[in-house]
């Protein structure tokens, strides 16, 4: 019954800028974790950033200064601010939605929920 629809993927240049959407449905959508994961062949699905009910972020160093994350819960939506792309960046983005927040030393960690959309393909390629 949960169901959860990325999109906004496509082909970019090196440089420019892509938003992902990811819908969500069938959950308390406020009250719920959520986490951008992404894969590429020759890598495992690796966390890309997460954002908390409560509107708190974490980005990871490899995207940090280029992509933002956010919600909006009115609309249901995570959305994927994606700029100054890189050719590395190239990778399906997935969302993951309900995931458990656990903290520790400061920052917390982030572990996925069986909950995953069917993910959105970004290209970046000159």
């Amino acid at each position: 019954q949960v169901q959860l629809v990325e999109s906004g993927g496509g082909l970019v240049q090196p440089g420019g800028s892509l938003r992902l959407s990811c819908a969500a449905s069938g959950i308390i959508f406020r009250m719920n974790h959520m986490a951008w994961y992404r894969g590429s062949p020759g890598k495992e699905r690796e966390l890309v950033a997460t954002i908390t009910n409560g509107g708190t972020t974490q980005i990871e160093d490899s995207v940090n200064g280029r992509f933002t994350i956010s919600r909006d819960n009115a609309k249901n939506t995570m959305y994927l601010q994606m700029n100054s792309l890189k050719p590395e960046d190239t990778a399906v983005y997935y969302c993951n939605a309900g995931g458990k927040v656990i903290y520790s030393n400061g920052p917390y960690h982030y572990t996925p929920s069986e909950h995953w959309g069917q993910g959105t393909q970004v290209t970046v390629s000159a």
